[in-house]
């Protein structure tokens, strides 16, 4: 099996693949709509502006194709904008009025950054950097969620580099906090479906085990 991984043309495709290979997976580069709805798994990498990569999307035909292979259940990673990508929509490069449209597949708009905590310190935007990520209370409850983090000690630090953040909502299974908390990670209830706000292929041990994780996951593996 091969995990397909989505070639948009938005950057950062070689070292996610040779992240996966690394892992264990095979993987096939792809910006075909029809490898992507035949998948049996998906990889949703991104770097850039969220309007942009939607419309590219759809102009190339791979948002109805990530839709529906995601409709079959196919096990699916979205990292970074590809994590952002999974929500109903996106107010970079557009507003929360109207949003660039996303998958869908969680509700929700991805906003800008907050760049000052509840007592007014202010706090670098973008947030670059090595940050912690903590699970979310009931997380621990979601067998696929402790698969995809498995071995990996809560409060470990995976490497960031974002201005816009996801919503919460029950799909939220870790968090991370810069000037506020937010979604580092996140789940489709009942899927073998992902999105971590962090970049793995850039986070040295831990993001090369939740890789190794998310390739368990699309052999099949569904945890405990």
């Amino acid at each position: 099996m091969a995990i397909v991984l989505v070639d948009y043309h938005k950057g950062n495709i070689r070292s996610v693949q040779r992240g996966l290979q690394a892992a264990g997976a095979q993987v096939l580069v792809s910006d075909s709509p029809e490898d992507v709805r035949r998948a049996e798994a998906v990889v949703l990498p991104g770097v850039g502006a969220y309007r942009d990569a939607s419309d590219t999307l759809q102009e190339l035909g791979l948002m109805g194709a990530l839709r529906d292979a995601c409709d079959r259940g196919v096990p699916f990673l979205g990292i970074c904008l590809g994590m952002h990508l999974m929500f109903e929509g996106g107010e970079e490069h557009a507003s929360a009025s109207s949003p660039a449209p996303g998958l869908g597949l969680l509700p929700g708009v991805v906003g800008r950054v907050s760049p000052e905590d509840a007592e007014g310190r202010h706090f670098k935007v973008p947030h670059v950097g090595w940050n912690s990520v903590h699970p979310a209370q009931g997380a621990q409850g979601s067998a696929l969620a402790q698969l995809l983090f498995e071995g990996i000690r809560p409060g470990e630090f995976f490497y960031f580099t974002h201005s816009f953040q996801a919503p919460e909502g029950e799909g939220t299974i870790a968090r991370t906090r810069h000037a506020q908390w937010f979604p580092s990670a996140v789940a489709v209830p009942g899927n073998p479906q992902f999105g971590v706000q962090f970049h793995p292929e850039k986070s040295s041990d831990a993001g090369a085990a939740l890789l190794r994780n998310f390739v368990r996951i699309a052999n099949g593996e569904r945890g405990r």
